[in-house]
């Protein structure tokens, strides 16, 4: 059996694992950290403190209407990106412990595409003999 990190469980829901295969379950948000717990293999977990966590990263559709998507931006281990039955409610219970200025919104398709095409100025171009 796993042992918690959280002390105090602040939120406790039904929640989807996006790293590498999607994995289902629950997400608990409490004091400590952002934990994963895998409703099928008690072994496949993520436990994620608050120190670690660099930012939020939230994927908004529709002016804010739906977030389909956010995931947590560690300082060593990367991205871990989850979703759940209800994203704002998570997101809020997250505001508790990082501050909102660390919560930011993901690019959308076009900005990612625009990123692509623009010249950067930094490069310089080099031409072929």
């Amino acid at each position: 059996m796993v042992q918690s990190l959280n002390t105090k469980a602040d939120l406790v829901i039904k929640g989807t694992s996006h790293l590498g295969l999607t994995d289902y379950g629950k997400i608990m948000v409490g004091d400590k950290g952002f934990e994963f717990y895998d409703e099928r293999d008690v072994s496949n977990y993520i436990q994620i403190p608050w120190s670690e966590v660099q930012q939020v990263v939230v994927s908004v559709m529709f002016g804010g209407k739906w977030i389909p998507r956010y995931a947590l931006q560690t300082k060593k281990n990367g991205m871990f990106a989850f979703s759940s039955k209800d994203p704002k409610r998570v997101l809020r219970a997250i505001r508790v412990y990082i501050e909102p200025n660390r919560i930011v919104k993901s690019l959308t398709f076009f900005q990612v595409v625009a990123r692509a095409f623009k010249k950067n100025p930094n490069k310089k171009n080099k031409k072929k003999k």
